[in-house]
């Protein structure tokens, strides 16, 4: 196949170009070349704001077997790709999220993909929130552009958190970090909430064997690791991963956030906006199968142990506030 990925070089895109590749397939990847891909001289570019007329220029008179489109969150932005690639392309598919359900009233926990229906949450007026909800609302709108587009054939992929080795957002990594300086790991109201979230490799692997599938043409797929446990069993699993000692301190989100310090950042995965999908259809109908838990903790915790960063992740400067917290909770 000839296979064009749009914007999602830097995780889940560079691994499914690199498994294309050595499948034996094309790829072109069409970004605006700010950050350098490292995917080697087997990968063709193209160099466009999807945003503007370069993108229709750069893809004038191109055709392709699959599109994966990592990059688009406003409607507008599939509206272009879907007026540029229409009749062009064998399958599109769309990397959708699991907050597109966060975003609806009474949404159902694990959420399936019927349950997509429904209307959608007030627009909150906290700053924070806002840019939560506005990123479900629009890439919920990204959607019902393809769901109006019955003739094109298209696949609505939607993924919880995703970790991996090149995880740029540095989630699991500022776990480490606090695990590795010795001192406390804050766990926001003791880490009762689920965290069923994806492997980037297993992503990958997923899309290279769902394009051209015509399985997945017109529907929406929800992709998710079976396992769902408590972010303080998973703290735990990191921990002896690392081969940490016990560090987990349970304290009242109120405090942590009274001391001035962001839930955020001392705990990455302690939001409202944590997603719990229900992969069943995967599973059954595509034989999907998640790599396990401790085993893809293992592979992050190695590659942090091979080639730990030269800087701590965001947030961490306020380190020195979150020992004194946690001191004598332990």
């Amino acid at each position: 196949m000839h296979v064009l990925l749009i914007g999602g070089t830097k995780f889940v895109g560079h691994f499914l170009a690199l498994r294309l590749v050595a499948q034996g397939h094309r790829v072109t990847v069409l970004n605006r070349g700010v950050t350098p891909d490292g995917l080697g001289s087997g990968v063709e570019r193209l160099r466009a704001d999807r945003g503007t007329d370069g993108f229709d220029s750069a893809l004038a008179g191109r055709r392709f077997d699959a599109v994966v489109d990592f990059a688009a969150y406003r409607p507008e932005e599939v509206e272009r790709a879907l007026r540029v690639l229409r009749r062009r392309v064998g399958h599109y598919v769309f990397i959708s999220t699991g907050q597109v359900y966060l975003v609806r009233e009474a949404c159902p926990r694990p959420a399936r993909e019927a349950d997509f229906d429904g209307n959608v949450m007030a627009r909150p007026e906290d700053p924070e929130t806002l840019e939560e909800w506005s990123y479900g609302v629009l890439k919920r709108r990204c959607e019902e552009v393809l769901l109006r587009a019955p003739d094109f054939p298209s696949t609505r992929l939607r993924i919880p958190m995703v970790n991996g080795e090149r995880d740029y957002y540095r989630r699991l990594e500022s776990y480490l970090w606090r695990l590795l300086d010795g001192g406390p790991l804050l766990v926001p109201d003791g880490g009762q909430e689920v965290c069923r979230h994806v492997y980037g490799l297993d992503v990958a692997d997923a899309l290279a064997s769902m394009l051209g599938d015509s399985r997945v043409f017109g529907r929406a797929v929800n992709l998710a690791q079976w396992e769902a446990p408590p972010l303080w069993d998973l703290l735990g699993l990191l921990s002896e991963a690392l081969g940490a000692p016990e560090r987990r301190v349970a304290l009242p989100a109120e405090a942590i956030t009274r001391a001035g310090l962001r839930l955020r950042d001392v705990s990455p995965f302690s939001t409202g906006w944590m997603s719990y999908l229900d992969p069943s259809l995967a599973r059954a109908e595509l034989g999907f199968r998640s790599t396990g838990l401790p085993e893809v903790l293992a592979r992050v915790v190695a590659a942090f142990l091979t080639a730990p960063p030269a800087l701590p992740p965001p947030g961490y400067e306020a380190r020195a506030a979150e020992r004194g917290l946690g001191s004598g909770r332990s």
